[in-house]
């Protein structure tokens, strides 16, 4: 019998090709107001070592049966490569486990049921699975296999909560059964670090094979963090990460641009720099606000107690972090809630970052307008491949002999296709 094995639904982009395997379920935290995940039924939960183990096993045979069918492929053909090779073969033992253990072995496993009243928070839920398949399972090692075989993501929210025995238990079991998999990963609260991870013990899980520590800090804004409910304080943020460094791990910091809204969008954007300048993490990965229904950040807007900043104040506030960071790390654009790619490393890259937003803030508030619909329809169609049929139909009436006409958009269409665009695109 194959089964299928726990995935991380919810990880960093970074780690969309790594094999991930669940230590706990969900997000014991779950209030920050702006956040759409785990709002939906699912429950926190620590998962027991022989499950984690059982799932690691889990893999472990379907990858084998992966193997045996590539062996099987025949390579020698031109017109064969191996990358198609593997696609069809995950395929095929899809098809093959289906045929054999029934369909109810790839019964879809969404965590919550559609809501015909909120189609926006259904896409997003299509890609949060709670309950994995078969077929999510092979998939999940297909894109494993294609990326090289290497990195593994050890989730859900907040693994620093665990054990350093826990995790080395988890790691030296991933080593043995995937000897290929160098670089382990986690996300973590700065809270946890800081106040609940004595130094010894964060060392504990480097010895272990950790090597990352992803913090969602958002804000470096006390007023900011408190108004969205994160749990974690400026303090927390600067001791946690300092802490995680000195452990000998990297930090990876995402921040969120928009988080402040239009009334503290100046105060968001320094205390943010200054985090990131006391900590020199690694690496900055900006994640502009996207405001999912349901969420609280959505009432609040509703009942006009939350006034969302505006696309040129956002990069505005990305333009301040840029200049008033004030070490040396790693800034990444790798959200597709950007409306711009601003990568480089500070100080030396300082300049040319800034020159990608003085060229935006630039344009004409209507060039601004067809500069955000182009770079939003860019996003989708990198991020999935195309565009949905109701996107397309959208657009339909701007089509001309198969090429898109952008200057012939009214512009209250374009507003409205940049809402419907950006309320796709996953962060």
């Amino acid at each position: 019998m194959f089964k299928p094995f726990e995935i991380c639904s919810i990880r960093p982009p970074t780690e969309n090709q790594s094999l991930t395997f669940r230590l706990t379920r969900n997000c014991y935290w779950n209030k920050c107001t702006f956040c759409p995940v785990y709002k939906q039924g699912a429950r926190f939960a620590r998962r027991t070592l022989d499950d984690v183990r059982q799932d690691i096993y889990s893999a472990k045979h379907l990858n084998d049966r992966l193997d045996e069918l590539n062996a099987d492929s025949d390579f020698s053909s031109l017109m064969s490569s191996q990358s198609a090779d593997e696609y069809q073969n995950a395929q095929k033992l899809i098809e093959q486990i289906l045929d054999i253990q029934g369909p109810d072995a790839d019964l879809a496993g969404h965590s919550i049921p559609a809501n015909d009243d909120d189609p926006i928070t259904n896409w997003f839920m299509q890609w949060f699975r709670d309950v994995p398949t078969i077929s999510d399972s092979i998939n999940h090692l297909l894109a494993w296999r294609m990326g090289g075989r290497k990195t593994c993501f050890l989730g859900d929210a907040d693994s620093l909560i665990l054990k350093p025995e826990f995790i080395r238990e988890v790691i030296s079991t991933v080593k043995n059964v995937f000897p290929s998999v160098h670089r382990f990963t986690v996300y973590g609260r700065t809270a946890t670090a800081a106040r609940f991870r004595l130094l010894s013990e964060l060392k504990e899980f480097r010895k272990a094979g950790l090597n990352r520590v992803h913090f969602g800090i958002e804000s470096g804004s006390d007023t900011v963090l408190r108004e969205v409910r994160k749990g974690e304080t400026k303090d927390d943020h600067i001791r946690g990460c300092l802490k995680v460094k000195d452990a000998g791990l990297s930090v990876s910091d995402y921040v969120m641009p928009g988080l402040g809204g239009q009334k503290y969008s100046d105060e968001h954007a320094k205390e943010t720099a200054d985090v990131v300048s006391q900590t020199a993490p690694d690496f900055v990965r900006i994640r502009t606000l996207q405001v999912f229904p349901n969420t609280e950040l959505s009432k609040q807007i509703k009942n006009g107690t939350f006034k969302e900043a505006s696309e040129e104040q956002v990069v505005a506030e990305i333009r301040q972090m840029i200049e008033q960071i004030d070490t040396q790390t790693q800034i990444i654009s790798d959200s597709a809630t950007n409306l711009l790619q601003i990568n480089g490393r500070l100080p030396e890259d300082r300049s040319a970052m800034l020159n990608v937003i003085e060229s935006y803030l630039a344009l004409s508030p209507t060039r601004k307008k067809m500069f955000s619909l182009q770079a939003r329809m860019a996003s989708f169609e990198g991020q999935y491949g195309g565009f949905s049929r109701d996107i397309y139909e959208e657009l339909a009436p701007y089509i001309h002999n198969g090429d898109l006409d952008i200057d012939s958009i009214p512009e209250s269409a374009v507003d409205a296709l940049i809402l419907l665009l950006r309320s796709r695109l996953m962060p």
